[in-house]
């Protein structure tokens, strides 16, 4: 009987000690299975919101895209243009004379659009609820689409600064390309028809100039210049630009072609002093408008 029972002790204990073994790993697994569940719901929780964000914001770039596609087309089955009093086609122009003194200036940047600084310009323009007049280069306008319609959707005024942004002498074939070329450009990215033009650096007998006249574009030069293009402190370029402005004037800056960060960084203090001084902006168009109407006034009265 000692025997027996010496037997069925260690017996007893085998069978408890397998019974609080199966309990565990039951409680166990069903643990992990509970946090194998909760961590995939979690990441099907993520995965769904991401998905979801996603799918948002594809359906935003979608709506975008469709809504500047829309405003593409409608704006050149209008053919969007900048109305030139017909006085001012075919001549060349440095500012506007206005005898009544209105304190109006033209903002002009060349040689855009560029990457960072025309986004950088059209920022500070848009804050400060400014238009602007922006002559672009053919190729750049190729290279950069978008930010040749944010130039007009912002409604800027673009303009033609030929395809190439050459100095040297261009028979009326090769100007022809140049100005034309962009022309066409301008209306297939932006809807807009433009007959305003800037010959690259001022040049007014290459070809370039003669050509647009011939063709009746308004050859667009400036009266007070900033001369960024040789990278000027940003005090001297606000300097540049004030010293040498009046009523009715064109100032030139650039938006591209080059480093424009000083001409980014003086924007905002050009624009600060010219409104301080009582100044007004207006784009090309809207000082050539000034113009003849001030002069219609003028005639009338004398008669």
């Amino acid at each position: 009987m000692e025997n027996n029972k010496s037997f069925l002790w260690p017996e007893g204990i085998l069978i408890t000690l397998l019974a609080l073994c199966g309990t565990f790993s039951l409680g166990f697994m069903m643990l992990v299975k509970s946090n194998f569940s909760e961590a995939q719901n979690r990441q099907n929780i993520y995965v769904t919101d991401i998905a979801a964000k996603v799918g948002t914001q594809q359906r935003i770039e979608g709506l975008k895209a469709a809504m500047l596609t829309t405003w593409q087309q409608e704006a050149q089955a209008k053919g969007l243009s900048y109305s030139v009093p017909s006085s001012f086609q075919g001549v060349i122009i440095k500012a506007a004379k206005l005898t009544h003194g209105q304190k109006v200036i033209a903002l002009t940047f060349d040689d855009g659009p560029w990457p960072e600084t025309t986004d950088q310009v059209l920022d500070i323009l848009k804050a400060n609820n400014i238009k602007g007049t922006f002559f672009v280069v053919g190729q750049n306008l190729k290279n950069y689409p978008e930010l040749g319609k944010r130039i007009v959707i912002e409604g800027h005024v673009i303009a033609n600064h030929t395809w190439h942004h050459w100095y040297h002498f261009f028979n009326p074939q090769a100007a022809a390309f140049e100005i034309e070329r962009t022309t066409d450009l301008i209306y297939q990215v932006t809807g807009a028809k433009t007959t305003l033009f800037r010959p690259p650096g001022g040049m007014l007998h290459n070809g370039l100039a003669a050509y647009a006249k011939n063709k009746k574009y308004t050859v667009v030069m400036w009266s007070a210049d900033s001369i960024d293009y040789k990278l000027p402190t940003v005090p001297n370029l606000i300097k540049n630009v004030i010293k040498d402005s009046k009523p009715g004037g064109i100032v030139l800056m650039h938006d591209g072609g080059g480093n424009r960060s000083r001409t980014v960084q003086a924007l905002p203090e050009i624009v600060s002093t010219f409104r301080k001084q009582g100044y007004r902006f207006v784009t090309i168009p809207e000082l050539l408008e000034i113009q003849d109407t001030d002069q219609k006034l003028a005639a009338h009265k004398q008669k």
